[in-house]
């Protein structure tokens, strides 16, 4: 299996490692939710991590490219996954290891924090650029995140950016050397693990939850009308 599972000192890591693009396809994002039960079961936190130089390139262009019945199901699967991390009562860190494109931003606004590898690294939302409508999730949770000032030239015009400037443009929240995120994530996903947990899960709430709600109850509705253009 190329999603890992490890719990250390109390946080739950999962780390995305296919060698490749770490692609977000049916049997992966089956995983990562077999990961978050058994987190929610054993862990404080969550951590969720790439491979050096790659989080995730986003959906398997090959699920999304067979036809609009897998599209609609791969985008479903995925939205149901990202919101379930948006509001999950565990505490979920992201660290960044490098590239992240499409589904794999997405992933990123879901976390709670997100810390991401110095480096020339792209990192950006282009589905419109392949072609693509924008799931309403990926909206909302990109409305939620982003800066204003930059949503829309990350979602409405596909800009791809550094991670310097995804730090501005609200994709990451800081930075890290690559050969200190790990540990410095790791370490955030303990500060947060430790928080009381009541108080923690009512203030997620209170902050997101009735997006995090719309967005669910529109979720079929949406799919409809999401296409990639031939």
């Amino acid at each position: 299996m190329t999603t890992h599972y490890e719990l250390q000192d109390g946080v739950a890591v999962i780390r995305l490692d296919d060698g490749k693009a770490n692609a977000l396809g049916q049997a992966r994002v089956a995983a990562i939710q077999a990961h978050l039960d058994r987190a929610e079961q054993e862990a404080n936190a969550v951590l969720i991590m790439g491979r050096e130089g790659m989080f995730s390139a986003g959906f398997d262009l090959k699920e999304m490219m067979a036809g609009i019945e897998s599209t609609r199901a791969l985008v479903k699967a995925g939205g149901e996954l990202m919101l379930r991390i948006f509001m999950s009562p565990l505490p979920v860190v992201a660290a960044c290891t490098g590239h992240a494109m499409a589904g794999g931003v997405i992933l990123l606004t879901a976390c709670d924090l997100r810390i991401g590898a110095e480096g020339s690294f792209k990192i950006g939302l282009n589905e419109v650029s392949l072609g693509m409508t924008p799931p309403m999730y990926l909206v909302g949770l990109a409305r939620h995140r982003l800066s204003p000032k930059w949503y829309p030239r990350i979602v409405s015009q596909s800009e791809i950016v550094s991670p310097a400037d995804a730090v501005e443009a609200g994709c990451l929240d800081f930075t890290a050397p690559p050969e200190a995120l790990q540990e410095q994530a790791l370490g955030a996903a303990r500060r947060l693990g430790a928080l009381p947990r009541k108080a923690f899960v009512e203030a997620k709430r209170r902050e997101r939850g009735a997006l995090a709600q719309a967005l669910r109850e529109g979720l079929d509705e949406d799919l409809k009308t999401v296409v990639i253009a031939p």
